[in-house]
């Protein structure tokens, strides 16, 4: 049987190509591309980003990028019988509606199944969206890990016995839905990514993505699935039942040494939930890495869980294998809205380990999540501290989100005031309090550069430096990039058929303080 993948556009919210418009490689869709085919079926690849990034059109206050829903319509071949359309994340939910509908309508007779992913924070529950995927034409949703089910719901609808799709766990109609119980066994067992049906050489091309990207070619790559921790901002404690499975070292490291032997990729971005888990698996990987004697870099882009990295032996053999960039989480610097997050993190263990990564020469990020329900300014004031504390000891950015409520997070229930789940992203600019709380991000980001230059200035200025030859250390270099070109793309388009334009960068209008 001949089956269709088709990856979303990518959505950048017009006010802020800043914190949007964030290039994530569909790894996962790679993956159920690679079981399918393994099972014997036939499969094309239609990526409505990656086939054409710079082509742009707007929609409500969102910009997206790639191939129009017609477009995408007319590269369904006309032999094939079945689509699944990959719910990437949050904010391209627009455009996966929109080429539901599309497809629906240009072809009635296909099936249409929404495939959710299961390894992205930015990610959504697709039970909680099912309806207006069901109107838009979906005949399935696929919830859980896609590679088993998608093969068995493929099988399923060849036989043309209705009833069929009715016995496998984590698929839904309209009619019925079974939740997803069985995630798949031994992650060695799986195929290695399908990255030959997809456009590589137009997202390299790019020079952006979501980890730094510092080499020509670079591939993301999942190590493991899952995470154990049941935080309330988060969509995986649904989509994963905090469960976390790993693959081998050895297996981790064959698929490196793979994509370097066929392709010449020498760096990698870790996109798991919470890569570093099992310590003894994490050096496991270094000691292969360094035994094969690979010459590659390799990049926690993702975040990880700091207090797995119990010592600092381990930060250095990670920088002896590689590594060389880790973000972290913190989220806040208040212990009680840690709390309040069922969050646990040490923050002391953070910045020892920071100061460490700082000494070896890997790059760091520490992302924090601002206006959590119940959060003051006696928290936000803990945070300020936390960043300068960090700072000081070597971090080299921080990443500054507002708390959204993400469809199958414990939170989702507690906001209200958006349109649109693609309003759903780190800039919800619908909540009452985003212009204060975005106030205090500008005024963070500043005191953050600010404390940066007086404790390591070379670092500060290293960075227009990776900016000007496009070999980016960090997100912090790259984002300012990735910026201006979404923006120019869009001038572009804007040209052609004017319109409103966005400003291309956020003003800061007042001197930098800390909130009282």
């Amino acid at each position: 049987m001949t089956v269709a993948l088709i990856s979303p556009n990518l959505v950048a919210q017009e006010n802020d190509l800043f914190t949007t418009g964030i290039v994530y490689m569909p790894v996962s869709l790679a993956y159920t591309a690679a079981a399918l085919r393994k099972a014997g079926h036939a499969v094309e690849v239609i990526d409505a980003f990656g086939e054409s990034p710079r082509q742009v059109r707007t929609a409500e206050n969102f910009f997206l990028y790639g191939l129009n829903e017609r477009q995408i319509a007319e590269r369904v071949p006309p032999n094939i019988t079945l689509v699944f359309v990959y719910a990437l994340n949050l904010i391209s939910h627009i455009s996966t509606v929109n080429i539901v509908r599309a497809v629906k309508q240009a072809r009635p007779r296909l099936k249409i199944i929404v495939l959710e992913n299961t390894q992205a924070v930015t990610a959504y529950a697709l039970k909680f969206a099912a309806s207006e995927f069901y109107e838009a034409g979906a005949d399935f949703i696929l919830t859980g890990e896609g590679e088993d089910r998608a093969v068995q719901l493929t099988e399923a609808i060849a036989t043309a016995n209705p009833a069929s799709p009715r016995t496998i766990d984590g698929i839904g109609a309209k009619d019925f839905y079974n939740p997803p119980l069985k995630p798949v066994g031994d992650l060695d067992l799986l195929p290695f990514p399908a990255w030959d049906l997809f456009p590589l050489r137009n997202y390299w091309n790019l020079r952006f993505a979501h980890g730094p990207v510092t080499s020509k070619m670079y591939l993301p790559i999942l190590t493991s699935r899952g995470c154990p921790y049941p935080c309330r901002f988060c969509v995986v404690p649904e989509t994963n039942n905090q469960k976390w499975r790993a693959r081998s070292p050895q297996n981790v490291v064959d698929e490196m040494q793979f994509w370097g032997e066929k392709y010449g990729v020498a760096e990698f971005h870790i996109e798991d939930l919470d890569p570093t888990i099992s310590e003894e698996r994490t050096r496991g990987i270094c000691h292969e890495i360094i035994k094969r004697g690979l010459k590659i870099v390799w990049k926690i882009a993702a975040g990880t869980k700091v207090e797995t990295i119990k010592s600092g032996e381990t930060i250095d053999l990670m920088a002896q294998a590689g590594c060389r960039y880790i973000s972290i989480s913190p989220e806040t610097g208040s212990p009680r809205v840690l709390k309040l997050m069922q969050k646990p993190f040490d923050l002391a263990h953070a910045v020892t380990l920071v100061r460490r990564m700082n000494a070896v020469g890997i790059r760091s990020q520490a992302c924090f999540v601002l206006g959590f329900p119940g959060e003051t300014d006696e928290d936000l004031d803990m945070t300020c501290s936390l960043v300068r504390d960090l700072t000081r000891e070597g971090v080299d950015e921080v990443a500054l989100f507002i708390a959204t409520p993400v469809p199958g997070s414990a939170i989702y229930k507690e906001f209200s005031g958006y349109e649109s789940l693609s309003e759903l992203n780190f800039t919800p600019a619908w909540r009452t309090d985003y212009q204060r709380l975005n106030r205090f991000r500008l005024r963070l980001y500043a005191s953050f550069l600010m404390w940066k230059l007086l404790s390591h200035p070379v670092k500060l200025l290293r960075q227009p430096w990776n900016f000007l030859r496009r070999r980016f250390e960090t997100k912090m270099e790259m984002v300012p990039y990735r910026a201006l070109k979404l923006w120019m793309w869009a001038r572009i388009k804007l040209k052609k058929c004017p319109q409103k334009s966005p400003l291309p960068f956020p003003v800061i209008t007042k001197r930098p303080r800390l909130p009282r």
